[in-house]
């Protein structure tokens, strides 16, 4: 089979095996991506949506706003030929030498000084943090200090330690989000959302 009739036959899988999920359409196209890109199935529980996250999403990804990752894995993930129309800018300050030097010297790690190196780069933009909840904590503290405001952040940093309570910071906030709940997340996971998020902006101006 083509890449592309694997992709349908697992979409018709999934959509399938899910069942009556409850999700509007425009909400289900980015949680399929989701367990597509897994595999998993709980994220039908799981995931959060704010109401006004895919319409802020799309708007920023219409408008060319940047485009914030945590890592470079999920920069990578995010396909760019999708993006090419709107002129949107993937961005990740982890490798920035000064980011490193500065974590280094003031004993913090290198992905909440990544975000403070993009702050000026956030603006009606997407902020996706996919790994790290200390960059999360570090974007809801941008936002909160009125140095940036981003149009909506993808919060879905996997792992046991304040990964879950950074998601609920996140859920708890007054700004659009896209989340779950619990330790599940990753770079992958992230990624998957901004893709789903361009496939419903490309199918708009098709």
């Amino acid at each position: 089979m083509k890449p592309h009739e694997i992709e349908k036959e697992s979409f018709k899988i999934i959509d399938h095996e899910a069942g009556n999920h409850g999700f509007p359409p425009d909400q289900w196209s980015i949680v399929r991506r989701m367990i597509h890109t897994t595999a998993d199935f709980d994220y039908i529980r799981i995931v959060r949506f704010h109401p006004e996250a895919i319409k802020a999403g799309a708007q920023a990804i219409k408008q060319g706003k940047n485009i914030i990752t945590d890592t470079e894995m999920a920069r990578a993930g995010i396909r760019k030929t999708d993006l090419e129309r709107f002129g949107n800018r993937v961005m990740c300050f982890i490798n920035d030498p000064d980011v490193i030097d500065t974590a280094k010297l003031r004993g913090t790690t290198r992905a909440a000084t990544a975000v403070g190196r993009a702050i000026r780069f956030m603006e009606g933009g997407i902020c996706v943090i996919g790994n790290a909840p200390t960059a999360l904590f570090r974007v809801l503290d941008v936002i909160e200090q009125g140095l940036a405001r981003p149009a909506l952040v993808i919060g879905l940093p996997v792992g046991f330690v304040n990964a879950a309570e950074s998601k609920a910071a996140l859920i708890k906030a007054n700004m659009p989000f896209i989340s779950n709940v619990g330790r599940k997340g990753g770079s992958n996971v992230a990624a998957s959302v901004v893709n789903g998020l361009a496939k419903l902006v490309l199918q708009e101006s098709l």
